[in-house]
């Protein structure tokens, strides 16, 4: 479909749209899976496809319904969240520096203390709610911040405009990891970021069935320079992952609202339980910071954070769930639950975590579609 033609859609509109559009032979609805590695083109020269590694007619689909969500200049699909983020890191150069939000997803961590680092590219775990303590951590070979914001898993809230006029003023660019909100509740591109990143497994996919993941970009150079490094490392998404993710992506937007939704009465129930020492969710941060998400954003998410009262009951709280799952993804329509103390982010050093607040007794739970009653009932049985 061309741009043009839904430049005026609600975002609603162009997710339930994914992929339609892309079949000229047949007029198929749902985007074919062209499961072939080469394509047959007269002799004289190559056709507009040729080979699987550098254009998919499936992965093509899937590509420009993310760009249509995102107002981007174009996005590219990886074979998952990683490994999108590793391509956008093998745009830098030896010697140069990357600052990243302190309490980032702990796979961030490991890729680039474990593996960057060895290639020469610094990275600074920061506070990037504080811009000033940002500015502090800016050196002369810093081309690029990653963000999170919310982020994984305490949920806290950075500035992204701010922190795009940060990053410019330095020759810097910003990328938001935006896999928690999502194009429907958060638009980064607009609020001055250079990429958007996503685990396209998590909320754009939606169902824990596909690995995926994604990088919007806001220019055309940004996009060329992303997809000649793609097709040289060949990290790209196969055409039946890319179907699932179109097919997922249909859904995307009223996912999103009952998983909010869920999450929102959660949060609420939560705060006031005598198990439950502390509540992470956008809705009940502290105001400024409540005030300063819901500037950039237009919802609160479906995804919460808690700590026991007594930390060590964390193991007996999970055994006890029956409809909330013990699983470290997030995103699908099943409610997850997870420890990140020694999970999700276990890759970060101790002292670090416990600094952060990443303790034992913190629990991150992605909230999915079932009943809230059912949801609020295996909760309060297990927590009591």
């Amino acid at each position: 479909m061309p741009a043009h033609e839904s430049a005026t859609w609600h975002l609603e509109s162009i997710a339930a749209h994914s992929g339609v559009g892309h079949d000229p032979v047949y007029g198929a609805v749902s985007t074919p899976i062209y499961q072939t590695v080469t394509y047959q083109h007269p002799g004289a020269e190559l056709g507009p496809y040729d080979y699987s590694r550098t254009e998919n007619p499936t992965r093509h689909s899937a590509q420009d319904a993310i760009n249509r969500l995102d107002n981007g200049a174009g996005a590219l699909v990886y074979s998952s969240g990683m490994a999108a983020l590793a391509a956008l890191v093998h745009t830098l150069h030896q010697g140069d520096h990357v600052i990243i939000t302190e309490d980032a997803y702990g796979g961030t961590y490991r890729l680039m203390v474990d593996i960057f680092a060895k290639f020469g590219i610094a990275s600074t775990m920061v506070n990037t709610r504080n811009v000033n303590q940002v500015e502090k951590h800016i050196t002369s070979k810093t081309r690029l911040f990653i963000v999170e914001t919310p982020s994984n898993p305490l949920l806290r809230i950075s500035p992204l405009s701010e922190l795009a006029q940060l990053a410019h003023a330095y020759d810097a660019h910003l990328a938001v990891d935006n896999t928690f909100m999502t194009p429907i509740r958060q638009r980064p591109l607009e609020l001055g970021a250079d990429y958007v990143v996503y685990s396209a497994t998590k909320y754009l996919a939606g169902h824990n069935d596909v690995l995926a993941g994604a990088i919007v970009c806001k220019t055309p150079e940004q996009y060329n320079l992303l997809n000649d490094l793609t097709n040289a490392t060949g990290s790209i998404l196969g055409p039946w992952d890319a179907w699932l993710l179109l097919r997922g992506m249909k859904t995307l937007a009223i996912r999103m609202d009952r998983q909010e939704s869920n999450a929102r009465s959660i949060a609420q129930f939560l705060s006031k339980h005598p198990n439950v020492r502390h509540v992470y969710y956008p809705e009940q941060a502290e105001p400024d910071m409540k005030r300063l998400h819901l500037r950039q954003a237009s919802g609160h998410g479906a995804m919460l954070s808690f700590v026991l009262a007594q930390p060590e009951s964390y193991a007996r709280v999970m055994d006890k769930l029956h409809i909330i799952l013990p699983a470290v993804s997030l995103g699908g329509v099943e409610s997850l639950i997870t420890h990140p103390y020694n999970e999700t982010h276990r890759e970060l050093p101790e002292p670090m975590r416990r600094e952060l607040g990443i303790i034992p007794g913190l629990m991150r739970v992605s909230v999915g579609i079932e009943h809230i009653d059912d949801l609020l009932n295996d909760l309060d049985n297990a927590l009591r």
